[in-house]
């Protein structure tokens, strides 16, 4: 209860500013002598105080060790120098403090929120747990036999691995296409020591940053974050050169993944997207609402209102630093499987044949804007948005200047983006079902590859 009205708080101020056009609030950067970005941003309506910890140490670092990345951010916790596991989790829990770790494809980190009187504590754990990790290994291992079994279990629930599999086919060779929890024979050798390696390799303060939110006094906060992590030394911030991948097509194609026991076919249909700084994200979603962004869009309303094919069909921009992908998605039963895939193609069809007109578009618009501003109500979301700059490496121009992009796009506009941005050919199918129901009728989509999902890898 007593998170959940801490909550309530932090939520209340930044709505109240975010009914209007929202703008990034002001902040402070500045550099450690070290490399390290640190970003401090006052909110002085609630005593608490927010954390967000990013580094350059991803999935797409993991080459071919498939899951370093998201079992070193865990190992974090696992023990320091000073506390153990249980002693961190005892102490943050004791005062109704957060604190966790993470890891996606482009970056890795830590957040936390805590109350102001308890900050000398939860600054002495976060310093503990970025700079001085133990990787304790009896923790460690009993953590990877968890991981293995959450793999095993994913592969009952095709929703689960689904994007997976997508990743693979779209992204091909680059690191985007490896599954950012690892696959079973890659976790199984993955040991603490080599969780260790990682985290001294890619937790550079080079290529880090560090952003505060809350109840602080700016000056008071850069002499405190100075003294914590000032003398960090790091390995030097490894510099490599990524080329965006290539996600053109030359012909469509359908990956169908059999489950024996599957009594319902769930599928993704999609290519190309946008990465994180296209200039035309912003129509892209507005767009994209229509689509299949919300309750009432035409997917929806196609396949789950106005035929019962399915209890929920979306469509979603998935972005990344480098690249990013477009899909439908949905599921359906074995025995609709094809009305369901040819429905999904006629509403897209129908984005590029009948155009957006303008009552349809001024309802999206309202929709975005009415949605944007509660990404950000919480301080917890602006420390995360400040970590985000840094990663992708915008600054807050996009998201001051959101709402009014919202408001230009034009149908004429909107259906530019519908012919660049949203494929009506050369589409890329992933279905998971059973394919002795489903695999003659689906040959008309593509060129068809067959997988096992009980098969190792993805």
């Amino acid at each position: 209860m007593k998170k959940i009205f801490s909550l309530l708080l932090a939520i209340i101020p930044v709505f109240a500013m975010a009914q209007n056009n929202f703008k990034v609030p002001k902040y402070e950067k500045f550099k450690l002598k070290n490399g390290l970005t640190i970003y401090l941003m006052e909110q002085h309506e609630v005593p608490l105080i927010n954390v967000s910890a990013v580094f350059d140490a991803g999935s797409i670092q993991d080459g071919e060790r498939f899951g370093t990345a998201s079992l070193t951010a865990d190992g974090l916790l696992f023990g320091t120098k000073k506390y153990t596991k249980s002693q961190i989790e005892e102490m943050t829990d004791f005062v109704g403090a957060n604190l966790s770790t993470y890891a996606s494809k482009d970056n890795a980190g830590l957040v936390s929120s805590f109350a102001v009187k308890d900050q000398d504590k939860l600054f002495d754990i976060i310093q503990q747990v970025l700079l001085f990790p133990t990787f304790d290994a009896t923790e460690f291992n009993k953590h990877k036999e968890r991981t293995l079994l959450e793999l095993d279990q994913q592969k009952e629930s095709p929703r689960s691995v689904i994007g997976n599999y997508f990743n693979a086919l779209v992204f091909k060779n680059f690191p985007y296409a490896n599954p950012g929890g690892g696959i079973k024979s890659t976790v199984e050798n993955i040991s603490s020591e080599d969780a260790a390696a990682f985290y001294k390799s890619n937790y550079t303060t080079g290529k880090g940053a560090i952003a505060i939110v809350g109840d602080f006094k700016t000056a008071d906060m850069k002499k405190r974050i100075t003294t914590l992590f000032g003398s960090w030394k790091t390995a030097e911030a490894r510099m490599v050169k990524r080329v965006a991948p290539d996600l053109e097509f030359d012909k469509s194609r359908v990956l169908l993944v059999n489950k024996d026991d599957a009594r319902e076919t769930t599928f993704l249909i999609g290519g190309k997207g946008v990465d994180y700084n296209s200039a035309d994200y912003v129509p892209v979603i507005v767009v994209n609402t229509i689509l299949g962004g919300r309750f009432t869009s035409w997917l929806n309303d196609a396949l789950r209102v106005n035929s019962g094919l399915t209890y929920g069909a979306n469509s979603r921009f998935a972005r990344y630093k480098y690249a990013g992908t477009f899909a439908i998605s949905t599921f359906t039963k074995n025995a609709t499987t094809v009305p369901a895939i040819d429905m999904a193609l006629q509403v897209l069809d129908s984005l590029h044949t009948s155009g957006i007109d303008e009552t349809t578009l001024a309802s999206a618009k309202a929709y975005v804007k009415g949605d944007f501003p509660p990404d950000y109500e919480s301080a917890g979301a602006l420390a995360r948005l400040l970590t985000d700059m840094f990663v992708f490496n915008f600054d807050e121009n996009y998201i001051n200047t959101f709402q009014n992009k919202v408001d230009g796009l034009t149908t004429a506009q909107a259906k530019e983006i519908i012919k660049t941005y949203f494929p009506k050919d050369k589409l890329q199918f992933v279905l998971v079902g059973k394919a002795s129901e489903i695999k003659d009728q689906v040959k008309k989509y593509g060129e068809i590859t067959e997988k096992q999902i009980k098969a190792e890898g993805f």
